[in-house]
């Protein structure tokens, strides 16, 4: 019982003679992937949420939850370049540690991607409702959620259709029209710093920390303080283990993930760097905290309306890259273990095309039913939660890596392993427990439930056994 909940999966060239998906994605896709996922809701949004947890200590907050993501990103790009299989996080597992332990990694990427998937299209139907209602007359029921009021939020399920669409035309054109709107997001970030950077006032981040460091519970009963930011900003961060399920569609494995997930991670903490510290420099936190549009209102109040109407503009034509990021992670999660039997391997087909056709419209289906119909609440913050078990394991696979096989050939190495990698489990650790204890109790009960459906469906049914 013990050795087959723990049995290891062994990579072969051909796949156990299953059909691969199409290689047509070079490091620039790669890259541009890894950006539209991190440049999202996460700096457009969740700075005035961490701003009303940690004041002007926000920018602290960046650079912790900055840091151990850069850890877990090198863990990443030894473990995808060691293994250039589809399936990310979970597949490491899966080969390094054993079955049971994959199983819970990929159920909580299931979880992570679902929820990112349906936030970001709930987040850009609040952009796309007005225009609807006032230009096509739409009722207002059917543009908002139950937890609104609404029947269903049609724009939200509009988009997931739309990212669905284009992804089954091909990885490759979907990652092209990926490119062209990460650089309509970036330029409009760089347009917010060069009219807030002006403005910058040392005395708006004085007191810089009034919460302290560590989570504490404040008297209106909210957990505040620089780690409690962090926890919730790291949402801001994680996108670029995304491109790890593109590893069987890379041109070059050995050479394009490592470009695609180091350089990504690289570009956006320059980015939240400079955009961070010119929120919180050109007007005081308090009079952007919890605003649904922080960026936006931050240049109305420095005059600048035009500005803010550009980057109202731009999240709306650009945030369905977050969207099509996470779709494609998410398909390519599930098209992965239902090739290991994890789950129906009816779904593992591949069109001929190379694009994993039924899974698509199954992911789609999923999501949009999320996006349209369920109230998500502070149930988004589970996405967290997923994300940290999946960082984790795929650390602890690399330092296991480190010491089982030290000699296996490597195209990229994690500078200093013994310390990045403690740093990036340690790290995913306590960002977890600062999260709010309902999202941990709610992640032991997601987790309980998959462990029931592994050992009722998955484990007699996996390839593998």
């Amino acid at each position: 019982m013990t050795g087959s909940l723990f049995r290891r999966k062994h990579i072969t060239p051909d796949h156990g003679g299953q059909q691969p998906l199409a290689r047509s994605l070079g490091w620039p896709h790669l890259m541009a992937l890894g950006v539209g996922a991190i440049v999202g809701t996460g700096i457009l949004t969740l700075i005035g949420v961490g701003a009303d947890k940690a004041g002007p200590a926000v920018i602290l907050a960046f650079a912790v939850a900055g840091v151990i993501c850069a850890c877990a990103a090198l863990a990443y790009a030894e473990m995808a370049t060691m293994i250039p299989a589809s399936g990310s996080a979970y597949t490491y597992t899966y080969v390094v540690i054993g079955e049971v332990l994959a199983w819970v990694v990929g159920w909580s990427l299931i979880l992570e991607y679902s929820l990112v998937v349906s936030a970001v299209a709930v987040g850009w139907s609040g952009y796309a409702a007005p225009l609807l209602r006032d230009g096509v007359g739409v009722p207002m029921a059917l543009m908002q959620g139950p937890e609104l009021g609404g029947i269903i939020n049609l724009p939200a399920v509009g988009i997931i259709g739309v990212v669905a669409a284009l992804l089954l035309r091909g990885t490759r054109e979907s990652a092209t029209v990926n490119a062209v709107l990460v650089l309509v997001k970036i330029a409009a970030l760089i347009v917010f710093v060069i009219v807030a950077m002006p403005a910058v006032d040392t005395a708006n981040m004085v007191p810089f920390s009034p919460f302290g460091f560590g989570k504490t519970m404040g008297p209106d009963g909210v957990e505040r303080g620089v780690m409690a930011a962090a926890a919730i900003i790291f949402f801001a961060f994680y996108g670029f283990d995304a491109i790890a399920t593109a590893a069987e569609e890379a041109k070059n494995p050995a050479r394009d993930l490592k470009i695609g997930i180091v350089g990504s991670m690289l570009i956006c903490v320059v980015i939240y760097v400079a955009v961070g510290a010119a929120a919180v420099g050109a007007v005081s936190y308090t009079r952007f905290a919890n605003s649904p549009e922080p960026l936006a209102l931050i240049l109305r109040e420095l005059g600048s309306p035009l500005a803010a109407q550009y980057l109202a503009a731009s999240a709306m034509i650009a945030l369905p890259t977050v969207i099509l990021a996470f779709f494609y992670g998410q398909s390519r999660i599930f098209f992965t273990m239902a090739r290991d039997g994890m789950l129906p391997a009816s779904l593992a087909r591949v069109s001929a095309r190379g694009t994993p056709v039924r899974i698509t419209l199954f992911t789609a289906a999923i999501v949009a039913v999320l996006a349209g119909l369920v109230p998500l609440g502070e149930l988004a913050a589970l996405a967290n939660a997923g994300t940290l078990a999946a960082f984790t394991a795929v650390s602890a696979c690399m330092l296991i890596m480190r010491r089982r096989a030290p000699d296996a050939p490597r195209t990229f190495t994690t500078p200093l392993p013994w310390l990045v990698g403690p740093v990036a489990i340690g790290g995913c650790a306590y960002l977890f427990f600062s999260l709010p204890t309902q999202t941990q109790v709610w992640f032991g009960v997601w987790n309980i439930v998959g462990l029931a459906v592994y050992f009722l469906y998955s484990r007699k049914r996996a390839v593998i056994a």
